[in-house]
């Protein structure tokens, strides 16, 4: 039964590139997972259904359906997702923020709740943190999975905007999300969001981590995923990189394992620069050193300042050979631009208030030269009397895990 004050609430957000699950009041998350998923195709019952055709025509029974048995698919979770396995798609529950597959979300929590907190769902409130663009049926599904399946007694949803402008101290405030599908700014006011003011774009950290890949593989680096390869010690202290062929692996598979060396590299060596990216004035920059996990050292340039000004301005990602175009030029605005039009859509009467309270949500490792650049374009695109001021923790683990320190 629900004890009231005497137990813990639990936090759950799930997020394009992570799920973060732990005890409200806690400084972090007891669970942070992928929240990407392995899937495989179970065609052993499928074999089952056909023998069980054959029997139930006999019987006098109605067959079962065949086509059912062979959809149904098994999902690996979390840690489950790094051992490859044969034939094993990874597939998203999430496109551009909203949910899509919540077959996929319901196995997250279940493996949240009963694989990493160790807890039962029935005796906990929940809080769900949700996008600000979450839909009223989004909502309702989610309600409907958490009281009829996991039975808890008591759920409350919370937009992310409102609960890290809560956390921050603020009930009024201009929330900068750029997560890993989607950066989203919405301007929060009173403790709720507004929602004409929320814009959105495609610019986000994987979409920085595929330009990174492609401007690598265009300059000739080979990324080789971990599976791929063994080291064999020849002598001491020096490897021979030895091949391993399994045909049997996916290309999302692929993809998914290459992406995540990327990734590090990208939070690794990139920094936003203080300056618009010039490739003359970059030229020449200093080159960065990174490792590949099969040994290979490769030199990063220009593209360390290159990528992350793609969040300033998305028509840099098109000088990237292999780089696809967006659908809707008008979605890929740069930070500054998102910010103006958002505070814009809100009244006359609170829009000094949000620029002068401007709060950055993210993990990024140059979040400070991101606060900096992205307060000094913003003042030059703001009335002349406008105090603009952008406000980012110096903790990485604080900004990313800022809100499991409230409570329901």
């Amino acid at each position: 039964m629900y004890g009231g004050d005497e137990v813990s609430a639990i936090v759950v957000d799930v997020g394009s590139y992570s799920c973060k699950a732990g005890y409200a009041g806690d400084d972090t998350p007891k669970a942070v997972f992928s929240s990407v998923v392995g899937s495989i195709e179970q065609t052993g019952e499928a074999d089952e259904a056909k023998a069980g055709t054959a029997s139930d025509s006999k019987n006098g029974a109605k067959p079962m359906d065949v086509d059912k048995a062979k959809t149904k698919r098994k999902l690996y979770v979390g840690q489950e997702l790094e051992f490859r396995r044969d034939h094993m798609e990874v597939i998203s529950p999430m496109k551009d923020g909203t949910v899509t597959d919540w077959d996929i979300v319901d196995n997250i929590w279940n493996h949240a709740f009963k694989q990493r907190l160790l807890i039962n769902p029935e005796e906990h409130p929940m809080l769900i943190a949700e996008p600000s663009t979450n839909t009223g049926q989004q909502r309702e599904k989610a309600a409907e999975l958490m009281f009829e399946k996991y039975k808890v007694p008591a759920l409350f949803l919370a937009k992310n905007a409102v609960l890290t402008s809560f956390a921050s101290g603020r009930a009024t405030s201009l929330v900068v999300d750029s997560g890993g599908g989607s950066t989203v700014v919405a301007a929060v006011h009173d403790g709720y969001v507004l929602q004409k003011s929320v814009a959105t774009s495609p610019i986000s950290g994987e979409f920085l981590t595929d330009c990174m890949m492609k401007s690598l593989e265009s300059k000739g680096v080979v990324i080789r995923p971990r599976y791929s390869f063994k080291k064999k010690e020849v002598s001491p202290g020096e490897y021979k990189v030895m091949d391993l062929d399994f045909p049997n692996t996916t290309e999302s598979y692929r993809l998914y394992c290459m992406r995540a060396i990327a990734s590090d590299i990208k939070e690794s060596v990139c920094r936003v620069p203080d300056t618009a990216f010039d490739e003359v004035a970059y030229a020449n920059v200093p080159t960065t050193s990174y490792e590949l996990p099969d040994g290979q050292t490769i030199e990063v340039g220009a593209d360390r300042f290159k990528i992350p000004d793609i969040l300033f301005n998305p028509s840099l990602s098109q000088t990237i050979p292999g780089v696809d175009g967006f659908a809707d030029s008008m979605s890929a605005r740069g930070l500054p631009r998102m910010v103006i039009d958002s505070v814009n859509r809100c009244d006359v009467d609170i829009r000094k208030e949000l620029l002068g309270s401007i709060l950055l949500s993210g993990g990024s490792s140059s979040i400070l030269q991101l606060k900096e650049r992205l307060e000094k374009e913003v003042l030059e695109e703001s009335p002349g009397n406008a105090r603009v001021k952008v406000l980012a923790s110096g903790n990485s683990v604080e900004r990313r895990f800022r809100y499991f320190i409230l409570s329901v």
